[in-house]
């Protein structure tokens, strides 16, 4: 399956739930993967981004601290599968010269890979899925062919149907600042 470089393009709050969404976006395209995220999660990615020291490690700091000590390192971290509105991710580890994949929530995958400076892939299957283009005007999901591209043997509309609910999400999303505070 062909992998699609990301980059953490920001981290949002719906103003409906307080729900938070980390926005993954294509590093050479306009394509977006909005991802659902718990707020441990979501402050642990920001705590990194923003470059804010804690004075002790937290939970995804520890995580990559073992995963040194033992000799390893991470070498990509990868959004492999979407199954029933859940994501899945997987961290690639580099141990004894071989590649070992790890099952991974995607928000643990992200914690630790912004903690390790490595690149965020997503399988192209799960960008055809819940990929999605934002209009660059209003900053809301634009639902067109090429904008969300159903999985193989879904119809147009049951693709839309599916994903009703996760546009009334991004809907929520305070958008209108899109480029100007990423967190």
């Amino acid at each position: 399956m062909a992998e699609v470089e990301m980059t953490i393009d920001s981290i949002r709050v719906s103003l409906m739930n307080y729900q938070r969404v980390v926005i993954l976006k294509e590093k050479y395209a306009d394509r977006y993967l909005p991802i659902w995220i718990g707020p441990a999660e979501a402050d642990a990615i920001a705590v990194k981004l923003q470059g804010v020291t804690v004075p002790r490690p937290l939970t995804h700091d520890l995580l990559q601290s073992v995963i040194s000590r033992l000799g390893a390192r991470i070498d990509h971290i990868v959004v492999n599968d979407l199954q029933n509105d859940t994501f899945y991710a997987k961290l690639v580890v580099d141990v004894d010269q071989s590649k070992m994949e790890i099952d991974s929530r995607p928000s643990d995958a992200i914690a630790l890979a912004v903690r390790t400076d490595v690149a965020i892939f997503a399988d192209e299957a799960v960008l055809d899925k819940a990929g999605i283009l934002l209009d660059k005007e209003t900053g809301k999901p634009v639902v067109s062919d090429t904008g969300v591209r159903p999985a193989e043997g879904v119809s147009d509309e049951e693709a839309k149907k599916k994903l009703s609910a996760f546009y009334d999400f991004i809907n929520t999303l305070n958008l209108d600042d899109f480029d100007k505070h990423k967190s």
